[in-house]
Order: C-alpha cells, then sequence, then structure tokens
C-alpha cells in the first residue's frame, strides 16, 4: 500500500521541479521530503528518482506513479466533496488563478455568482504565457488562461481543458489615425506602421506573427508591455497602432478596425486537474465561467 501523503510528495516534485521547492510549499525541511520519497521507492519497489546534475528527476517509474497519484488524490478530494455534499450545497474553497484581461471580463459576474452558494472562491491574478499555464495547478484548482486559437489546447494526461469562449482581436488607432473610422483592415495597409504589442508568447503576439507572414515585412515594435490599460493611452497618444482582443478595449478615443483576411482571435479555456470537475465546488465555478462566457459572446 502506497501512502498517500508520500504520493502528494511526489506529485508535487513533478509539478514543482525541485525537493527545496517542495519542501517549502509542505513547510518540511527538504531531508524529510528526500526520506519520503525514499520509503515511497522502497513500497513500489523500484526507482522513482535518478540524478540530474545537483538536483533530481523522475525515472519512467516515477513519472507513471504521479499519473496513478493524480487518480489517487482525486478520488480522495472527490470523497471529502462528496460527505460535503450530503451535509448540503457545494462547499470549499476553491483557488482561482487567471490572467488580467480575462479576469476583468468574467471573475466578476463568477464571484457574483458564488454569493451565498457555500463556495469561497480565491482569485489571483498570473499573467503567464499560455504555453506555462498549466504550472499553476501547483497552486490552484482552476486556471483561466487563453490561446491562439489556432494553437492546440492544453488537454494532457495530467490536465483538462475546457473551452470557454472566442474572442476576435482588433486593431486600434489613435482617432486622428488615416485608417480611423474604417470598418475593416487588411493586413497589407499595416506594413508600414509602428507597432505597441504585448511580450512574445501570447495570443496577440502570435496574431501580430501571423501579419508578419501575410504582409512578407517584420513588424516594427517600438514597445512591448502587457497591460493593455498602457497600450491603450499609448496608442491614443500616436506612439502606435496596436492589436487588442476586443472585449478589453475600453479606451472610448479609440478607433477599433477588424482585421480581414486573417484568422485574428484568441480562446479562453479553464484548465484543471483530471477529474476535478468532480468535485462539488470546482463544477460549481466551472458553470459560473461558463455562464459568464456565454453572457459575453451570445446576443443579448
Amino acid at each position: 500500500m502506497f501512502s498517500i501523503e508520500r504520493l502528494r510528495i511526489l506529485r508535487e516534485l513533478a509539478d514543482r521541479g525541485t525537493v527545496a521547492a517542495v519542501a517549502e510549499v509542505l513547510s518540511m525541511t527538504p531531508s524529510a521530503v528526500s526520506q519520503q520519497l525514499k520509503v515511497l521507492a522502497r513500497e513500489a519497489g523500484v526507482a522513482l528518482l535518478e540524478p540530474d546534475g545537483r538536483r533530481v528527476r523522475l525515472t519512467d517509474a516515477g513519472q507513471a506513479l504521479v499519473l496513478r497519484a493524480d487518480d489517487v488524490l482525486a478520488a480522495m478530494e472527490r470523497a471529502t466533496a462528496e460527505m460535503a455534499h450530503y451535509r448540503g450545497s457545494p462547499r470549499g474553497q476553491v483557488r482561482v488563478a487567471s490572467f488580467p484581461s480575462g479576469a476583468a471580463l468574467l471573475l466578476p459576474p463568477v464571484l457574483a455568482a458564488m454569493a451565498g452558494s457555500g463556495v469561497e472562491l480565491v482569485a489571483g491574478d498570473e499573467d503567464l504565457p499560455p504555453s506555462e499555464a498549466s504550472k499553476l495547478l501547483a497552486d490552484y484548482d482552476i486556471v483561466l488562461t487563453h490561446r491562439d486559437e489556432r494553437a492546440p489546447s492544453l488537454s494532457g494526461p495530467r490536465l483538462s481543458a475546457q473551452l470557454l469562449m472566442r474572442e476576435p482581436i482588433d486593431v486600434v488607432v489613435a482617432p486622428d489615425h488615416p485608417l480611423a473610422g474604417r470598418s475593416s483592415v487588411r493586413p497589407e495597409e499595416l506594413a508600414d506602421e509602428t507597432w505597441v504589442s504585448v511580450r512574445g508568447g501570447f495570443p496577440v503576439d502570435d496574431v501580430l506573427e501571423s501579419i508578419a507572414t501575410v504582409t512578407g515585412v517584420r513588424p516594427r515594435i517600438a514597445q512591448r508591455l502587457n497591460e493593455f490599460r498602457v497600450i491603450e493611452t499609448l496608442v491614443v497618444s500616436g506612439y502606435g497602432v496596436a492589436l487588442m482582443p476586443r472585449y478589453a478595449v475600453a479606451h472610448p478615443d479609440l478607433s477599433v478596425l477588424p482585421l480581414a483576411g486573417v484568422r485574428a482571435a484568441r480562446v479562453y479555456e479553464t484548465i484543471t486537474r483530471p477529474q476535478a470537475h468532480r468535485s462539488p465546488a470546482i463544477a460549481t465555478v466551472l458553470d459560473a465561467f461558463e455562464t459568464a462566457a456565454r453572457a459575453v459572446t451570445e446576443p443579448h
């Protein structure tokens, strides 16, 4: 029989990468973590770790056991949630990470839906590229993330992704820009523009790369910032044009131009551990995100 707590330690090592990081989050000493992992290896009867420079890494057997640890720990969480369900409505704390513009759009109605539900939603803002968002599941139950619509879903053996909505990405220009007031703009008309963009790896930057592919001209990027309010201010002040997700545009003076001739959108996803939706509290929050997304995208 495997110890559930030792399986939890193994999963934390898979998520966090180092014994020191595991020790810190579990309030243990590094030597105690190492000792528990050695005991787990004896229980398994096979090596779970191997040297990797001054660190350790999971062996193939260790990686296989992490997948089973996910199943066992998820089953324990479901059992706890089911007992809470028998005591009444879904209850408990659900930790949610979200990127800033997504949180601004969806978090208020989700928090409103949780009022009086017995579910305590604890929100955190985490601005990571989509490729790194899964790392947040070490600390959160649900991660609201976004990706370019052409990029593959983040689903994998250790996480589950649920598509929420599609958000077009438009060009925004100053009110006195020559393109202002147009009903749309083609990539070729933007070849000579100066851009204010986001950091690399985010969906908006992926669309800018698509424009470069269509025009054959590398965009001239003057600034890279991840705060859309700052980007809007710079564009209105005449420091360049920008790409922005449609529902994130807030400045009343911006002229918003849909892109023609190129796929330009990001999609929102929630990612969780596999089977996490079987927890009544987590399922309640996921349902609230779905409802909030429909309210944004469906015609009224």
